[in-house]
């Protein structure tokens, strides 16, 4: 039917999301030589901010059971939405614990909800707002946004213990966490995914000190701005620090400097882009979203570091020890050991190799196995009918494949050959799959098929947003001044002005330290510069005193 999951073009079963899991994406660590941690973090708050599957619970155990709690297939009517992943006999670690089959609930449509007349293809839902708007902050519901607030000065609401903020604690710990004791912190934010792992939980508490340390410089320059002007003022100029961070720091990292060019995603230019398209769709692109960004699950490490301010190795933790349970970050001085640790351990290579802490041992929640977040993948690709490999191939202007040797362009041989085994025809490949598989464009960190759906993705969220920073002309459009200041914005002054005690960093904080990238203090501005708030001021604005974002920081 037209919402059943595809076959091969033989019309036989396709084969196993674990199967081809196991043999196609082995665990070989390569740490990257240049990019650093964070990079990968950064990767899953942009995905994060847009898109989340509606009937999904993501890291949690879902309420449709599809397999039971021994692993076995539930014969006796599943539920429709059921789609499970089936676990080979052989299988290296699921085998030893008699588990055949892995839950897999399928995404939500516009059938299921009345919204699609029933003669149109099924489109599945998102719950997240899909524009780049730091929805993982703010929420992407009234409702929410506004259980956030402290509603003084602008604010998001924290919890101050040991004289640092916190984000407030989740409503219902248990949806969202894997506590082991009630007093282990579990985390309100604008983003049910946010205490996934610690690296994310850091990144998300970083930005939301940096909404309040906003919110408080902005109520010095304009004291009679109300709680209402600070907080969307104070948003706004997140949101764009947000945006800019993503266009000029890290996307050129993924997409590639001369490629974003080319294709209008940067320019050369210093003042407004004037490049808003009303017609262009601002929606996430299934294929961008369930496959082609999904590649960089590959550059999650299975350990992370805590790094003391000598930058000396102070521990490495296993990463499936701490799924959904940010408690480490709290005690002593965590925060800023894995501020450090992000910003210099490498992020594992961008390859065909995934570490087995996500294809093994995802949300094991303490038991001695996990989920297969690989696997995942390529059912959720399947669930939401994307094209095949080939199919996404052609379309990106690549020679469609007649038999697997034609994948030889981008793929090498020995890959294809594992490829033939599994699939019947070049025709029943996987998008998540074939793309992971492709040799990188050069300067970029994808293959030109995703590389190609990535691109048409950022061009889309770009110049289809009317409230894009860098457009003028807009109601919401900042002055030339303030443009100019919020260009200033790095990943490095975000960690600088929000972490509790750090005082070093790079100035590129997305690339490894090095000679040319070296340590420098916070305090440097020439180095790190600072955006001036002052550019803010309801009044003409006055050169003689110091700008006050230098000198309001949590620091103090």
């Amino acid at each position: 039917g037209i919402h059943a999951p595809p076959t091969s073009v033989s019309g036989e079963p396709l084969p196993g999301s674990r199967l081809i899991s196991i043999v196609m994406f082995p665990d070989v660590p390569i740490p990257d030589p240049v990019w650093t941690l964070i990079t990968m973090t950064w990767g899953q708050i942009v995905t994060h901010d847009m898109s989340m599957s509606m009937g999904t619970t993501q890291a949690k155990r879902h309420s449709i059971r599809c397999c039971d709690d021994n692993g076995r297939l539930l014969s006796n009517n599943p539920d429709v939405h059921c789609f499970p992943i089936t676990i080979p006999e052989d299988d290296p670690v699921f085998s030893k614990f008699n588990r055949e089959c892995m839950n897999f609930v399928r995404s939500t449509t516009d059938q299921e909800t009345g919204c699609n007349p029933g003669n149109k293809p099924a489109e599945q839902l998102v719950v997240v707002s899909h524009w780049m708007d730091a929805s993982f902050v703010y929420g992407s519901n009234q409702r929410l946004a506004d259980t956030l607030r402290e509603g003084i000065g602008g604010r998001l609401r924290v919890e101050f213990r040991d004289g640092r903020p916190w984000p407030p604690a989740a409503a219902n710990k248990s949806a969202v966490c894997d506590q082991q004791t009630d007093e282990e912190p579990c985390y309100q934010f604008g983003d049910r995914r946010a205490n996934q792992n610690p690296q994310l939980t850091v990144l998300q508490i970083l930005f939301l000190r940096e909404h309040n340390r906003i919110a408080t410089v902005l109520s010095h320059v304009n004291s009679h701005w109300d709680d209402e002007t600070l907080y969307q003022e104070a948003r706004r100029i997140l949101i764009a620090e947000f945006q800019h961070i993503n266009y000029h720091e890290w996307l050129p990292i993924i997409l590639g400097t001369d490629n974003m060019l080319k294709y209008g995603l940067l320019y050369k230019s210093k003042g407004y882009t004037n490049d808003y398209k009303e017609n262009v769709d601002p929606s996430v692109i299934n294929a961008h979203a369930h496959a082609a960004f999904r590649y960089f699950h590959s550059s999650i490490q299975g350990q992370f570091h805590l790094i003391g301010e000598d930058r000396n190795l102070l521990t490495a933790v296993r990463l499936s020890d701490y799924f959904n349970r940010p408690t480490i970050i709290e005690k002593g001085y965590n925060f800023d050991h894995l501020s450090r640790g992000l910003t210099t351990q490498s992020q594992e290579e961008v390859d065909p190799f995934f570490t087995s802490e996500i294809t093994d041992f995802l949300f094991r929640n303490g038991r001695p196995f996990g989920r297969d977040l690989r696997a995942i993948d390529v059912q959720r690709g399947r669930d939401h009918g994307l094209a095949s490999y080939n199919d996404y191939r052609e379309f990106c202007g690549l020679p469609r494949a007649h038999k697997f040797e034609d994948f030889s362009d981008y793929i090498d041989v020995e890959r294809i050959e594992k490829l033939a085994l599994l699939y019947n025809h070049p025709d029943d490949v996987d998008l998540s799959v074939g793309g992971s598989l492709e040799a990188h464009v050069p300067n970029t960190l994808a293959g030109p098929t995703f590389l190609c759906l990535l691109t048409e993705q950022f061009y889309r969220t770009k110049v289809s947003d009317r409230y894009f920073y860098e457009l003028g002309g807009q109601a919401g459009s900042f002055t030339p001044e303030q443009l100019s200041e919020i260009r200033k914005a790095s990943v490095s002054r975000i960690f600088c002005d929000n972490s509790d005690d750090l005082h070093t960093i790079q100035p590129q904080g997305f690339l490894k330290i090095s000679e040319k990238n070296p340590l420098v203090n916070c305090n440097d501005y020439d180095r790190i510069p600072s955006i001036d708030l002052n550019y803010w001021k309801e009044e003409p604005y006055s050169h003689g005193a110091p700008p006050y974002g230098y000198q309001e920081s949590y620091k103090k």
